[in-house]
């Protein structure tokens, strides 16, 4: 994955296909560009260019597969037509970049883009934009449950506190929830025993808890079971309560699971895109390690 960054009053920052500066000849022709923005307003087929452009087929099939070979477009689907089979292309990305010269790399460490990409839409423009929920310490829900996941937050709002130019209040107990603002973007932390929040989602999750077998953790991908406290999960999907905002699910069967799903979170953020693709974002199931044997969890090994 590759990004652009534009530099004005405001940075913006866009995602962008790199192409062998040996291909830039393919975009010598006017008819070539002309090609590329009809594919860029929808994807379609070079028979409804040449009808859209008044060209020849012939001359927009020969554009067409220069464009595709130099990696600009790419086949997304067939469709029957008269005669045959049409090809249906759209563009690889928006943004196109040439790399002409191997120059020394700039170095930015407020311009963490991959990061940024994972924990989009809960961090955009500098600004914390979800709710981050944790479990009542105090008796609460039908588990009468004492949530300990707290001090996780804090870790990791320390780190998303790196991506952001201004706070706000962003939290609230899983007991101080209502129904208004379960239709946020939320980040959700401790397991559905001691946040009430998870518990209500949990049976529509593609990695949930069992709670007839002692909350252990049980994957709808691979069919595993995993009963080790240490075990965390982490998910970014579509929120149940309103699908145009997202939710970022930190959780274990115990506190250790939690901590192991936040420090995964934190120190391999890059790599939570690598897991399970769902529901608009990923899934990762960790297991909980001490490396330097202080019993605490510093580190994790992914298992999903």
């Amino acid at each position: 994955m590759h990004f652009v960054v534009e530099e004005n009053r405001k940075r913006k920052v866009y995602r962008t296909s790199v192409i062998d500066f040996k291909h830039a000849r393919v975009l010598g022709s006017e008819l070539a560009m002309k090609i590329l923005k009809e594919i860029g307003r929808r994807p379609c087929c070079a028979m409804d260019i040449a009808r859209k452009l008044g060209e020849h087929e012939q001359k927009i099939y020969y554009h067409v597969r220069r464009l595709e070979k130099a990696g600009m477009i790419r086949v997304i689907g067939y469709q029957k037509r008269v005669g045959g089979v049409a090809k249906i292309y759209e563009l690889v990305s928006p943004f196109i970049s040439f790399k002409i010269l191997d120059e020394p790399e700039i170095v930015d460490r407020k311009t963490r883009i991959r990061e940024l990409s994972v924990l989009r839409p809960f961090v955009e423009k500098g600004k914390m934009n979800a709710i981050i929920v944790v479990g009542s310490p105090d008796p609460h829900g039908k588990y009468g449950a004492q949530a300990s996941d707290a001090c996780c937050a804090i870790d990791l709002a320390l780190f998303l506190g790196t991506f952001c130019t201004h706070t706000d209040l962003n939290y609230k107990l899983d007991t101080q929830v209502r129904k208004d603002d379960l239709r946020n973007n939320l980040i959700l932390i401790g397991g559905p025993k001691a946040n009430m929040v998870i518990e209500k989602i949990n049976k529509k999750l593609p990695i949930y808890f069992d709670e007839t077998h002692e909350f252990n953790i049980i994957s709808t991908f691979s069919r595993k079971t995993y009963a080790a406290d240490e075990v965390g999960v982490v998910m970014k999907i579509r929120n149940p309560f309103q699908r145009k905002k997202y939710v970022l699910i930190l959780s274990g069967k115990r506190f250790k699971g939690t901590r192991a799903a936040v420090v995964a979170l934190i120190k391999h953020t890059k790599e939570m895109e690598k897991g399970r693709k769902v529901d608009g974002g990923f899934a990762r199931i960790v297991l909980g390690v001490d490396v330097d044997s202080d019993g605490r969890i510093d580190d994790v090994k992914f298992l999903e």
